[in-house]
């Protein structure tokens, strides 16, 4: 018996072991994927960063361990963690989980007794709608809460891939509207409700504002706060892309995987749609007015960037992406009388980001059709960089300084 149980305890014990080296493997070989560019201070800080922040805890082995052995979920197992680790409770605000026709929601409210009618803050969670949710919006809505004495609501839409495009989308439709109609029961001013969104939740935040121009039904959004947004699936190879591929916090590949994903709900061949064989000709001209990198000024152009042919088409690609060029899911490529009609914004974009020409193309857009900007560039900066605000573990040196940009925008609403 004696026996038996040391070969139990040996058994264990290498089962740990094997599992200590996995991860560790894991961890190597994506910690060598890295470049962090010279311009970027902290790089040692950045790789504990994106380690913790990508990985989780044990979503480090989700694609070879839970994806072949079936036990879970690992986006599901993060929203998890984001919603144990950044509890509900707060010393400061009042946080409550409501249901906006259908949609549930949170709202925070500071506990300071306000002078009037507060400001409303709707944040679009990131996360590209398949993790996050209103569990990775916790730290930004109790910072811009507490920073603008606003009244903050986040959505926690479906997620892809059980909820593919355009549900998470229209779900923050519906919260945004409901919001807007029965703002001053939430102690809100109607006219001084500002969208805000950081990557993933940026765009939607633009299409919430498409969604919305025009309507006389309801009270005129205030303002958008868009934070390094992806607003576009038509040119995947226009400089940023080409040169930030492998700068954390987000690479190419796992970008388009996850947009994707909640496009699709499928797995489909990243190396053809990286090299812009999803649409054919017809389409890829209709929109190149707007996507072109003709248009990005040419001080964005160093560092490697190279003008690419487009592969042959792949018909069966796009069939499963024709969706892609729809204005909700790519907002760059709504019409001219729907973008002039958007509230004024203030556009974060960063230099090592791959959507830093989204923004950029965006911003042309924007100034194009007499919407009044502020746009904020931060050389140094990267994508992910303003997550974690409010946390000291958590968030990058410099973020609140480039937060502090952001506040004051809200304030002027």
């Amino acid at each position: 018996m004696a026996f038996l149980a040391t070969l139990g305890m040996l058994a264990l014990y290498a089962s740990l072991l094997a599992l200590f080296l996995r991860i560790a493997w894991a961890i190597y070989r994506d910690q060598r994927r890295l470049h962090i560019p010279l311009e970027i201070k902290y790089p040692i800080r950045i790789r504990i960063l994106y380690t913790g922040l990508k990985f989780g805890v044990l979503a480090v082995i989700s694609e070879s361990f839970f994806k072949k052995s079936g036990l879970c979920n690992p986006f599901k197992l993060l929203e998890w963690l984001y919603r144990t680790f950044i509890p509900k409770w707060s010393p400061t605000l009042t946080i409550k989980d409501l249901v906006f026709d259908d949609v549930p929601v949170r709202v925070f409210w500071p506990k300071r007794t306000p002078s009037g009618k507060r400001r409303g803050v709707v944040v679009i969670p990131g996360g590209g709608a398949i993790q996050g949710n209103i569990g990775l919006t916790g730290l930004p809505c109790r910072y811009i809460a507490w920073e603008t004495d606003s009244v903050v609501m986040t959505v926690a839409f479906r997620l892809a891939p059980e909820h593919p495009f355009p549900i998470p989308v229209m779900d923050c439709c519906t919260a945004t509207k409901h919001f807007l109609k029965n703002a001053e029961e939430y102690g809100v001013d109607p006219n001084r409700i500002v969208l805000y969104g950081e990557c993933s939740g940026g765009t939607f935040a633009v299409a919430v504002s498409e969604y919305l121009a025009g309507r006389k039904d309801l009270p005129k959004l205030g303002g958008q706060v868009l934070i390094y947004p992806g607003l576009q699936a038509v040119d995947f190879n226009l400089p940023s892309y080409q040169q930030n591929h492998s700068i954390p916090f987000l690479f190419k590949k796992w970008a388009l995987m996850v947009a994707t994903r909640l496009l699709t709900a499928k797995e489909v061949n990243l190396e053809d749609v990286m090299k812009n064989a999803h649409l054919p000709e017809h389409v890829w001209m209709k929109y190149r007015k707007w996507v072109n990198p003709n248009d990005i000024p040419e001080r964005f152009k160093g560092r490697g960037y190279v003008p690419m042919e487009r592969p042959p088409f792949r018909q069966e690609l796009y069939e499963i992406m024709k969706e892609a060029t729809n204005p909700m899911y790519s907002p760059l490529l709504a019409e001219d009388d729907v973008i002039r009609q958007l509230p004024k914004t203030f556009l974060v974009t960063c230099e090592y980001d791959i959507f830093r020409d989204d923004g950029l193309l965006f911003k042309k857009r924007l100034e194009d059709n007499g919407v009044p900007l502020t746009w904020y560039h931060i050389e140094d900066g990267f994508h992910g960089m303003l997550f974690g605000v409010g946390n000291s573990l958590m968030q990058y040196p410099g973020t609140k300084l480039h937060c502090q940009h952001i506040n004051n925008f809200i304030n002027s609403i």
